[in-house]
């Protein structure tokens, strides 16, 4: 995507021109290709399409906000007309659930059904779109509306809703099955397209014009990283909720991570050039296999909804400390010494991570003479690198235990940024 091709006004010319109409499909035939579904394909179609619905009435309400906070009027039509967007989605979606699940009621009535089908990843990314709405309507600044627009096109739209979009038009299109349910979808994939476009441009303005927006978005990424990763984890970790649509989770998450690359690449502030803690991991692989490390984490219990016996097989130790390695802010290690962090655990093997002329590593085992020494239960660490347990408290109850000169205590938090979530 070229954001020197992106100009609003031909976003808004665009949105002229593909203006369709949800109330005017026809789901009759939908409604047969739904009792042709397996029992399974119907509950991941609800799961699946709860998050879409609900979803698209977030955004629609959370929009005001980001209309008045637009500092240029080409930028306030744009959102205007994709406030008219996310409504006709949500008619769409309601018209859906009544006319072809069968989920009768009103628009709060179907809304309120499909809260039984958010994970606790989409909880939390929605909760904190409600929240920047409400801090957008109090700081009108650039900083804060850059995060804004970071949260909504980029985060929900791109990394989030594209994916999704993309595997469930594939599906039905090829089946066949429901086909005024696949026309809707293309068109409100033509117009998410049309947002992020818009998302990227913007985004790519402020860049260009402020650090504080580089820094702002920085600060939003850390907080909503940790929920986004978590969205789409099937109920009960049932991965037949992807594969009876002919896909696999890893297929979704690989999709979404190119997805991501190209969209921040495109801003001009791409992911690799932000400061290593924010996405931490290693892009010399394949998405495919990078997929496959974060969905392994998160069955494993470590990132994800906190469990509080995550797996500790050496495998998904490895996997661990590679992200805690490359996410060390190697550059803090100033005076040129070598730095050593040992982890010890006593229901867990042993790890380290040498930080040496700009680079970290993570390696099994003990380090000969480390600087500094962690010791905790597996489970105790997670949930402090995590940042479900503050650090203080996980020192005052004992359930942490730290060793190292204080001076390399302090290096050790210089490198090594905690969490908080």
């Amino acid at each position: 995507m070229s954001v020197e091709a992106i100009s609003y006004e031909d976003l808004y010319k665009r949105w002229e021109e593909s203006n369709w109409s949800a109330t005017a499909l026809d789901f009759s035939k939908d409604r047969e290709g739904w009792e042709t579904l397996s029992d399974i394909q119907r509950r991941s179609a609800l799961w699946t399409y709860s998050m879409f619905f609900y979803g698209e009435d977030s955004v629609t309400d959370n929009l005001s906000p980001y209309i008045e906070a637009a500092p240029r009027e080409e930028q306030k039509y744009f959102l205007a007309t994709q406030q008219v967007d996310e409504a006709r989605h949500t008619v769409f979606f309601h018209r859906f659930f009544k006319e072809v699940a069968g989920v009768d009621g009103s628009v709060a009535d179907a809304l309120e059904y499909t809260r039984r089908h958010h994970s606790w990843g989409y909880r939390h990314v929605f909760d904190r779109l409600d929240r920047m709405g409400e801090e957008l309507a109090r700081d009108r600044s650039l900083p804060k509306f850059a995060q804004a627009i970071a949260l909504y096109h980029m985060v929900v739209e791109a990394t989030l809703a594209q994916p999704g979009q993309h595997f469930i038009e594939d599906y039905f299109t090829k089946a066949g099955t429901m086909p005024a349910f696949s026309e809707g979808m293309r068109n409100v994939s033509r117009d998410e397209q049309r947002h992020i476009g818009f998302g990227v441009k913007a985004l790519s303005e402020m860049f260009a014009a402020s650090e504080e927006c580089k820094a702002a978005v920085v600060e939003l990424l850390r907080e909503i990283m940790p929920y986004s990763v978590a969205v789409f984890v099937p109920p009960d970790w049932d991965l037949e909720y992807t594969r009876c649509y002919g896909f696999e989770l890893e297929d979704i998450y690989a999709f979404g991570l190119r997805s991501v690359l190209a969209k921040w690449r495109a801003t001009g502030y791409p992911l690799e050039e932000m400061p290593p803690d924010v996405f931490p991991l290693d892009l010399t692989l394949p998405p495919e296999q990078i997929a496959a490390r974060q969905i392994k984490l998160l069955r494993a219990g470590v990132t994800g909804e906190p469990n509080p016996n995550p797996d500790s097989s050496p495998e998904v130790q490895g996997i661990y400390f590679d992200i805690v390695a490359r996410s060390a802010n190697a550059a803090a290690n100033g005076d040129g010494r070598p730095f050593v962090a040992q982890w010890r655990f006593p229901d867990a093997q042993p790890w380290h991570i040498r930080v040496d002329n700009g680079r970290s590593k993570a390696e099994p085992g003990e380090a000969p003479a480390p600087d500094v020494t962690l010791e905790a239960r597996w489970g105790d660490w997670v949930a402090v690198s995590m940042g479900d347990v503050h650090p203080a408290t996980a020192l005052l109850r004992r359930r942490l235990r730290v060793r190292g000169r204080p001076r390399d205590l302090l290096r050790f938090r210089q490198l090594f940024r905690p969490r908080s979530r």
